[in-house]
C-alpha cells in the first residue's frame, strides 16, 4: 500500500534527461507570449509613418561583427533576429512566405495573426473552446474575403487606366518604405522596369545595381543588362552585332593544380617542354572556343594571361570571373546557354545582342549589354549617400517590383489606408449579428483585430487613433466602403480619389495566412521539448 502511494505521489519519467513538456494552460500562454511580443516588436513599423528599426550584429567575432541593418520591412526583421520561442517561429515563418508569394504585407501579416492571438486570450478565459473559435474564425476568414471582392475593381482591359493603377499601387508600396520621399520617380521608374517583361512574372531580367555617391534621386533605369567586371587588356572595347560564347571552364591550366604534385627532371630543358606542352593544350582549347564564331567569350572562372592573349591577338572579347548568379541572368537574358566542354560548335547556342560596351557609374566601370536577345532586360541603378540606405533601398525597389509583377497574374486592386480592413470588419461583425451560439463570438473577435490594423496605422503617425477609427468605422456604415485614413493629413478620406490602391492579391494572401497561422497556434495544448542531442566522441576521444 506504502509502494502505491509513493508511486501516485511521484509522476514516472517519460522524457530523457534534458526533455520535459508543458500541458494545457501553461502551453497556451507560453504559445501567446511568443506571438504577441513578435507582433509587438513590429508593430511600430506599419504604415506611412511607421519607424525603423536597427539590426546590429554582435561587435565580438565573425565576418559581420558590428554590421549595421536599418530596415522596417518586417520580413527582414524577423529572419535576422535569433527567435528561440517555437511559436513566434511559426509567425516568422509566415512572414517569409508572404515575402516570397506577393513582396509585401509582411508585417501586416505578423501584427494581424498576433492581433487574433491577443483576442483569443479573452475568448479562452470565458471558456470557450479553442475548436469552437477556430470554426467562427474559419467562417470570419471566407465572409471577410467575399466582402474584400465586392470593392475589387479589374481595369487590366483598359492599358492606360491598368498602367495608372500600377503607378497608385507603387505608390502606395513605397509609402510605407524609406523611398517614400521620392515615391513618384521611383514609382514610375519601378512600373517602366514591370511593362518591359510583357506579362512575365520572373524578375531575373530586372538587375539593381547599388553604387555610393549622389543621393537617391539620382537612381535610373539603364535599358538592357549590365555586368559588374571590365574588359580585358588590348581588347576591343566596343563590339557590335556581338556573338557571346557563355562559359564556365577552368582558362588556368597552364599551372598543375594536383596539391603536393611533383614532376622530375633532369635538364631545365625538360621543364621547358613541360611548359610548351601546357601552353599547347591551352592553345588547342583556346582554338576550339574560337570555332564557335563568337567574338565576345564570357567565362565564370579565371582566365590566365596566356589565353587572355590569345584571344586579344583574334579581336576576341574575353571576359573572367563574371559571378555565378550574373552569368545564370546573363546567358537566360542573352537567349544563349552555358557551355563546358567545347567538341560540338554547331549544338552550341550562342547569346547575342547588338551593343557591347564599357561605360562609368560613379567612380567605377562596367559593362553595358544593349538590344538583347529579349527586349524586357534592364537594370535599376541606385545611388545613395550610405551602405545602409542603399540596402533599405534595394529591399524597397524589390518589394514594389514582385507587387507589380503579381499584378499581372491577379490584376484586381482594392483599396488601401485601412479602407479594405474596415470593410471586411463591418461584414464579419454583420455575420457575428446573425450567427448563434458562442461561435458569435469568434466572429466578433475577429473583426476587432482586423480593425487593429487601422488603428495602429493612425498610432504610429502620433493621430488619435481612437476618433479616426470610430469616423472611418461610422463612414463604412454609411456605405462610404472607399474610405480610408489619410496619414498625410491625419484625416478620413476617398482612397479612390487619393489613388490610395492595394493588390487584391496581396489583401487577401494577408487575411488567410494570418487566420490559418492563428488558427494553427490555438490548436496547440502541448509543447514538448527533447533532450539535447550528446555529442559523440571523436578518434582522439574528445
Amino acid at each position: 500500500m506504502r509502494g502505491d502511494l509513493t508511486t501516485a505521489l511521484n509522476p514516472i519519467p517519460l522524457y530523457k534527461q534534458g526533455g520535459g513538456e508543458e500541458k494545457g494552460e501553461m502551453a497556451r500562454l507560453s504559445a501567446f507570449a511568443g506571438a504577441l511580443a513578435v507582433g509587438d516588436l513590429v508593430k511600430s513599423t506599419l504604415g506611412p509613418k511607421g519607424m525603423d528599426k536597427i539590426l546590429q550584429c554582435n561587435m565580438s567575432g565573425g565576418p559581420d561583427a558590428g554590421k549595421l541593418l536599418v530596415t522596417n520591412d518586417g520580413a527582414t526583421i524577423l529572419s535576422k533576429i535569433g527567435v528561440d520561442n517555437p511559436v513566434a517561429k511559426v509567425l516568422v515563418d509566415i512572414s517569409k512566405v508572404q515575402d516570397d508569394e506577393i513582396g509585401d504585407g509582411t508585417t501586416s501579416v505578423v501584427v494581424l495573426a498576433s492581433e487574433l492571438l491577443r483576442e483569443t486570450e479573452n475568448l479562452i478565459s470565458q471558456k470557450i473552446h479553442p475548436q469552437i473559435i477556430i470554426s467562427g474564425w474559419r467562417k470570419a476568414t471566407q465572409e471577410a474575403v467575399r466582402s474584400l471582392e465586392t470593392i475589387t475593381k479589374n481595369n487590366s482591359l483598359n492599358v492606360e487606366q491598368f498602367k495608372n493603377d500600377l503607378m497608385n499601387i507603387a505608390r502606395t508600396t513605397l509609402s510605407s518604405k524609406i523611398l517614400q520621399g521620392k515615391k513618384d520617380y521611383f514609382a514610375k521608374l519601378c512600373v517602366d522596369a514591370v511593362l518591359k517583361l510583357h506579362g512575365k512574372t520572373d524578375l531575373q531580367s530586372i538587375q539593381i545595381i547599388k553604387r555610393l555617391g549622389n543621393n537617391m534621386s539620382d537612381s535610373y533605369l539603364e535599358e538592357g543588362f549590365l555586368l559588374e567586371k571590365r574588359i580585358g587588356i588590348n581588347m576591343p572595347k566596343r563590339i557590335e552585332n556581338a556573338r557571346i560564347l557563355i562559359a564556365n571552364t577552368p582558362m588556368d591550366t597552364d599551372k598543375i593544380k594536383i596539391f603536393g604534385s611533383r614532376v622530375r627532371v633532369d635538364s631545365v630543358a625538360k621543364v621547358a617542354e613541360l611548359e610548351l606542352a601546357e601552353k599547347e593544350k591551352m592553345k588547342d582549347k583556346v582554338d576550339k572556343i574560337l570555332k564557335h564564331d563568337c567574338n565576345v567569350f564570357i567565362n565564370r572562372q579565371l582566365i590566365y594571361d596566356y589565353p587572355d592573349q590569345l584571344f586579344a591577338e583574334k579581336g576576341v572579347m574575353a571576359i573572367e570571373h563574371a559571378d555565378f548568379e550574373g552569368v545564370e541572368r546573363l546567358a537566360q537574358v542573352l537567349g544563349g546557354e552555358i557551355i563546358s566542354t567545347f567538341d560540338t560548335p554547331d549544338k552550341a547556342r550562342l547569346g547575342k545582342c547588338k551593343l557591347i560596351e564599357e561605360i562609368m557609374i560613379g567612380e567605377d566601370k562596367v559593362i553595358k549589354f544593349s538590344g538583347v536577345g529579349q527586349g524586357e532586360a534592364c537594370t535599376i541603378v541606385l545611388r545613395g549617400a550610405t551602405q545602409q540606405i542603399l540596402d533599405e533601398a534595394e529591399r524597397s525597389i524589390h518589394d514594389v517590383l514582385c507587387v507589380l509583377s503579381q499584378m499581372v497574374k491577379e490584376p484586381r486592386i482594392c483599396y488601401g489606408g485601412g479602407a479594405a480592413e474596415m470593410l471586411m470588419a463591418n461584414a464579419v461583425s454583420q455575420l457575428a449579428e446573425k450567427t448563434p451560439g458562442k461561435e458569435s463570438i469568434a466572429i466578433e473577435s475577429f473583426s476587432r483585430a482586423l480593425r487593429q490594423l487601422p488603428t495602429i496605422i493612425a498610432d504610429n503617425a502620433g493621430y488619435d487613433s481612437s476618433e479616426l477609427v470610430s469616423n472611418l468605422r461610422a463612414a463604412h456604415a454609411s456605405n462610404k466602403s472607399t474610405f480610408g485614413l489619410d496619414m498625410e493629413n491625419g484625416t478620413i478620406a476617398d482612397m479612390a480619389q487619393l489613388g490610395i490602391l492595394e493588390s487584391f492579391h496581396l489583401k487577401k494572401q494577408v487575411v488567410i495566412s494570418a487566420a490559418e497561422a492563428a488558427e494553427m497556434v490555438l490548436r496547440i495544448d502541448n509543447i514538448i521539448r527533447a533532450p539535447p542531442r550528446p555529442r559523440q566522441r571523436d578518434m582522439r576521444n574528445h
